[in-house]
């Protein structure tokens, strides 16, 4: 049986792929890069922070053809600024379209 020590409902996922977002009410989309996925949430690195609380939709481009796309309606939970004036954005999965 494999050990399992996180206390989050869903095991998080190291991922490497490219992502587009846009803010719900908003028809311009942007481009970031997704680094973890789980049942519950994602972070992906973008170009500007934004506030807590504010309504996304993320659509997860994978690398290989196996892997199918996933769109998702998301809530910014935080924005952290990286050393290369990227930010972090953590989110938690609201629904999959």
């Amino acid at each position: 049986m494999l050990e399992y020590d996180e206390k989050r409902d869903y095991i998080r996922m190291d991922v490497d792929c490219d992502i587009s977002y846009k803010l719900a009410d908003s028809d311009v989309t942007k481009t970031g890069h997704c680094t973890s996925l789980s049942g519950a949430g994602i972070s992906f690195i973008a170009d500007s922070s934004y506030e807590a609380g504010l309504a996304m939709e993320v659509n997860i481009i994978p690398k290989n053809a196996s892997t199918p796309p996933m769109t998702a309606f998301i809530e910014v939970v935080r924005s952290t600024q990286q050393d290369d004036n990227a930010y972090e954005i953590a989110a938690s999965i609201k629904s999959l379209k």
